[in-house]
């Protein structure tokens, strides 16, 4: 039995020494020194060599420290109680104290949370709060009243509650006040560490790159141009493609995005809209293009979307080249358009001139080759270069909701190399790149400098003209899109305007304020929504206003039905489909949905709707006038015995009594004799017998005065 318990004791005390990590004698074990008790003889050196493995190993792990008593053997226990209790009984009923005092022996190194922790803020003038920043924890933290606090937010123009959070750069001001720095900090998940919140910015764009870095890029060129003149008719020929023939009436309605190769050189065209409300999505092309090619045809000369194109080239001062299409007509006159040309400050080279042109046609290829040659030619003499290994980003100049493929935008990429897997923002969105697909829709690994890609891989749908730019990590991006988005949240939930007792008095003594027209947009791209939506709130008038419950890229759905029944709102579809579960939604509802392919027709259908919405006006036509020359007495009530002066009277017609030219009833006849007759009407130079209603105050000398109302439709 004896031998059992001295086998034991090394395990137990193996066991129990692993959990101390404080290298210090334990309360026991001073307590067997100060009643002087022996104890066991020493450990062998094999498990001191254990127990020093051991500690080693667990310091490595880096864990927290956890202090443990270790109990000594069962028969030697025994024996230290019994001694404790007859020296000393406080001993045992009285933990003693940490030894602090103590000199530890090396401890492991503390982790950077721990660090955290345990040190002291370094600077006495910084102040670390974590949000909510309420005012009575800042008035501790700088060691003033409550008070001295809320007069300094006054003084800033800030009146909180003492209860209600401020915004930390309110507290920022309020340190400042004060001599001190404030600090935002956020608290770790990871046992409420409390760490400085680390700050993520967009990579920014070099001003200046290394020339050895630098490499050639394909040119941009956009082609501008009024609305059938042939800009993608031109597109085409480069590309071999069929176009137009799939665009609804022979119009392009969005920015596309292609690339051409001309004998060595890649050349990416972008071919833009012509239609009017499609101005920003020209401007957006010129802004982002190296060279602009303007097309005229050679049968129209200028007009109003050619002058556009022209002033969009001038602003982004690029360098502009002249197509004259459609040269191969028999109503062609190219000197006429070089004279229009000209009075707009494009001097073409053969009038002396420094704006380079070429006589084509897009439908027998005429003149194509030399347009091609002038672009190559104006690249090389601009050098076009850019940095393939830096921070990719890449220009957003479509974006749409593919089915299968979810959310796609149409980029160019401006600097860098984009890939497969890379993590990005764009404007407050943040995304991943899952593919890449070029504008033959074939998928690419990568996309270089100046080449037009579609990226499928956005969180949600991106604004047109916003930058896409690569990130570090998808972490990052991510924290940056939660920050745009929470700051764009705040600006909606700043204090709209409410309406006061005069706005509304106003309103009634108005006439009840605007009609509205209330519409849900659904298009195919996202530029499309832009464009549209501009175009229906241009349409201005002081009696009824248009307002967009929502407009989105993507087909119609079922919410956007719930939507249009529960506002009474009218859903319009640019070049979408309708979901099979949306058409039933919609009948069931009562919900109006109209689909168009055409962008004019749906703009000339809103301005209808909005007239739709206003009531006739009552225009009043006077026919006649009649004196009253005397009054007869009736049982009931007075008649008006009247001489018709001018025009006739009529049965059916509204009426008024006028006395001295001032008005004394206004109102609908009911009696008009001819002597003992009922009459339809009296003309001129005869006499009859009028009864107004109720009325019988007629007196000689007054004028009775006979019109009509006509309903009259109202314009905008």
């Amino acid at each position: 039995m004896p031998q059992k318990n001295s086998d034991s004791a090394p395990k137990k005390s193996k066991v129990l020494d692993l959990l101390d990590t404080t290298k210090k004698p334990s309360r026991r074990e001073r307590q067997r020194k100060e009643v002087e008790v022996e104890i066991a003889p020493p450990l062998p050196s094999k498990l001191e060599k254990a127990k020093s493995e051991a500690l080693d190993l667990f310091s490595e792990e880096k864990k927290p420290k956890v202090r443990k008593t270790a109990a000594a053997p069962k028969h030697i226990l025994g024996s230290i109680s019994k001694s404790v209790t007859k020296e000393d009984p406080a001993m045992v009923k009285t933990p003693a104290p940490a030894a602090k005092a103590e000199t530890p022996p090396p401890a492991p190194e503390l982790t950077p949370e721990a660090a955290v922790e345990d040190e002291a803020p370094a600077d006495p003038k910084l102040i670390v709060i974590k949000p909510p920043i309420l005012v009575p924890e800042l008035a501790a933290r700088l060691g003033l009243k409550q008070f001295n606090i809320m007069a300094d937010l006054i003084k800033i123009g800030v009146f909180p509650a003492p209860n209600q959070p401020i915004d930390p750069d309110v507290a920022a001001k309020i340190c400042e006040l004060h001599g001190f720095t404030f600090e935002r900090e956020k608290r770790d998940k990871d046992k409420g560490i409390h760490k400085v919140q680390e700050v993520i910015a967009e990579p920014e764009v070099p001003v200046a790159e290394p020339e050895e870095l630098l490499k050639d890029r394909p040119p941009i060129v956009t082609i501008m141009g009024h609305v059938d003149h042939g800009k993608t008719s031109i597109l085409d020929y480069f590309r071999k493609s069929k176009v137009v023939a799939g665009e609804a009436g022979g119009i392009t309605q969005h920015i596309g995005a292609y690339q051409v190769i001309h004998g060595e050189q890649e050349i990416t065209f972008l071919d833009t809209p012509g239609h009017a409300i499609f101005s920003d999505m020209r401007a957006r092309g010129a802004d982002i293009t190296d060279i602009v090619v303007i097309v005229v045809a050679a049968n129209d000369g200028i007009m109003p979307q050619t002058l556009e194109a022209i002033k969009h080239a001038k602003k982004a001062k690029k360098t502009t080249i002249i197509a004259i299409n459609k040269c191969d007509l028999p109503s062609a006159n190219v000197d006429r358009v070089k004279s229009q040309l000209a009075e707009h400050g494009l001097q073409t080279t053969d009038f002396g001139g420094d704006t380079e042109f070429a006589e084509v046609s897009a439908l027998n290829g005429q003149g194509m080759t030399d347009l091609l040659e002038l672009i190559a030619l104006q690249a090389e003499v601009l050098e076009l270069k850019a940095n393939p290994k830096t921070t990719a980003r890449a220009a957003v100049i479509e974006a749409r909701v593919v089915p299968g493929r979810g959310t796609t935008a149409t980029v160019i990429v401006e600097s860098g190399t984009l890939k497969v897997g890379m993590p990005f923002i764009c404007g407050p969105y943040a995304g991943k790149v899952r593919s890449l697909i070029n504008d033959r829709g074939v998928a690419v690994k990568s996309a270089h400098p100046g080449m037009p890609v579609e990226v499928i891989g956005f969180e949600e749908l991106p604004n047109v003209g916003d930058h896409l730019t690569q990130m570090k990590t998808e972490r990052e991006a991510k924290t940056l899109s939660a920050e745009r988005q929470e700051s764009q949240r705040l600006v909606r939930l700043k204090p709209q305007h409410r309406n006061r007792m005069e706005d509304l008095y106003s309103m009634v003594r108005d006439g009840g304020g605007k009609a509205q027209l209330k519409l849900i947009l659904k298009c195919d791209v996202q530029g499309s929504v832009e464009a549209i939506k501009k175009a229906v709130l241009a349409i201005q008038s002081e009696k009824v206003e248009s307002s967009f419950i929502t407009a989105a890229a993507g087909p119609i759905t079922e919410s956007d039905v719930a939507y249009a029944a529960s506002t009474d709102a009218i859903i319009m579809g640019f070049n979408v489909k309708v979901e099979a579960k949306a058409v039933k939604s919609a009948k069931a509802a009562g919900a109006q949905i109209k689909l168009y392919s055409i962008v004019y027709e749906l703009i000339d259908q809103v301005r209808e709707a909005m007239l739709g919405l206003l009531e006739p006006l009552n225009r009043e036509t006077v026919i006649g006038h009649a004196e009253v020359r005397q009054v007869f007495k009736l049982t009931r009530g007075r008649v008006a015995g009247s001489f018709v002066t001018d025009g006739r009277i009529h049965r059916k017609g509204h009426a008024r009594v006028l006395r001295g030219g001032i008005p004394v009833f206004d109102g609908r006849m009911s009696t008009l004799r001819r002597f003992k007759d009922e009459v339809e009407e009296v003309r001129t130079n005869f006499e009859c017998g009028i009864r107004l209603g109720e009325f019988n105050e007629y007196q000689e000398g007054d004028i009775i005065e006979c019109y009509k109302l006509e309903k009259v439709p109202q314009t905008l």
